[in-house]
């Protein structure tokens, strides 16, 4: 098939839609759904980065996209207790892949509502029980078991997206774009994201530990095929903090951080203490939590609202509380898809534990954002190549 009718564009109005090749037939076979514009620039993205992210690792690997950029990625790596009960799947037993999705999506449960996922493996039954359950638009893959295939067929009223990759496909070295009328070409982006771009260490601290170049791996696949400007923040295998499309480096920073500082405090013993009514719907869940850790949780604790959420009033999580609990944070690893400009993005990485930090380099005050990691004790490579994404 070289032609596929999509429902529309990136709006409802915006019709006739299609994806098509002007040579050699489609890499993709829609199973199942009917898949949009944005579903498919979802699709292929997160594709390319979950499969790259497999390459450089080793490991199976899997992203939750929202709007051309992953909310989370994450390769297979063992998953705490802790972990597994705030990504609300402590009641399943999960193969590699599904751990990886878990972790991929757990990374920002609020953005990754409505997600598009993206593995690097056939989609297993246990993966497809785990995306059964949660908010998500649809899934793309290199296979599908029969009964995974089942599974997913009847989410969403039997109109779920199933899309299958040729994971053999290699795209043409240059591609094009309409912008207004003018078509854009460029060379494909084949940059080649491995530990041979860990080299060249900046810093006193020399010392990168195997689990620290991985995570340097994950943000910066991560970073290849997030829309720019990007930071990324990974701990463990798995991003905990994207920041995308920011127009200044200290914004992507800041949101990347403060995403990360969430997932931190939702493992706070106050938060995993939490008593949910019965039968509380897991967007509703993740909602209240996000509020409850926020500086607005005096919303979800006044009289008459509690009720509706909890079985028993929780006592307030305290600034105080909050405080010491961010600062036990560490062996952050953060990536950045351009060079830092100035130091204070570094003063705000260490408030969310960065200990590592992979970026690009070039800036005229390379001097000064190396001296502020000194300052911390930090390791910081340069990478010297740019991952812009648009």
């Amino acid at each position: 098939m070289r032609e596929l009718e999509l429902k529309y564009g990136c709006n409802p109005n915006q019709k006739p839609s299609k994806i098509f090749m002007k040579e050699g037939e489609l890499p993709v076979k829609v199973l199942n759904g009917r898949p949009g514009y944005i579903n498919f620039l979802d699709a292929l993205n997160s594709w390319q980065l979950v499969k790259e992210l497999k390459e450089a690792t080793g490991l199976p690997a899997a992203a939750s996209f929202k709007h051309v950029s992953p909310a989370g990625a994450a390769v297979a790596v063992p998953m705490s207790e802790t972990l597994k009960k705030i990504y609300f799947v402590d009641d399943l037993e999960l193969s590699p892949i599904a751990s990886a999705y878990a972790m991929a999506r757990g990374a920002d449960r609020m953005s990754s509502y409505g997600d598009w996922a993206a593995l690097s493996d056939v989609c297993d039954a246990q993966t497809a029980t785990l995306l059964k359950r949660e908010v998500s638009d649809g899934i793309i893959a290199p296979g599908y078991t029969k009964e995974a295939l089942e599974i997913l067929k009847t989410k969403r009223k039997g109109n779920y997206n199933v899309v299958e990759i040729d994971p053999a496909y290699q795209p043409a070295p240059i591609e094009r774009k309409d912008v207004f009328g003018v078509t854009f070409e460029q060379g494909r982006n084949n940059f080649k994201i491995d530990e041979s771009l860990l080299q060249n260490i900046v810093t006193k601290n020399q010392e990168l530990p195997d689990a620290a170049k991985r995570d340097m791996m994950v943000s910066l696949i991560a970073l290849k095929y997030t829309q720019s400007n990007s930071v990324c923040y990974v701990k463990d295998g798995k991003t905990i903090g994207v920041g995308a499309g920011q127009q200044s480096r200290i914004h992507c920073t800041r949101l990347a951080g403060n995403k990360a500082d969430v997932w931190w405090l939702r493992q706070h013993p106050k938060v995993l203490a939490l008593s949910f009514v019965d039968k509380i719907r897991r967007p509703d869940r993740d909602n209240t939590i996000d509020v409850y850790i926020s500086d607005e949780c005096d919303d979800v604790l006044r009289d008459g609202e509690w009720q509706q959420r909890f079985k028993t009033r929780p006592e307030p999580l305290t600034e105080e509380e909050k405080k010491e609990w961010l600062q036990k944070l560490n062996g952050v690893t953060l990536g950045s898809d351009a060079f830092f400009p100035f130091g204070d993005n570094i003063e705000r990485a260490h408030k969310s534990g960065v200990q590592y930090v992979a970026q690009p380099g070039g800036s005229i005050r390379d001097d000064h954002v190396i001296g502020t990691c000194d300052k911390y004790g930090m390791v910081m490579a340069f990478t010297g190549m740019r991952l812009f994404h648009h």
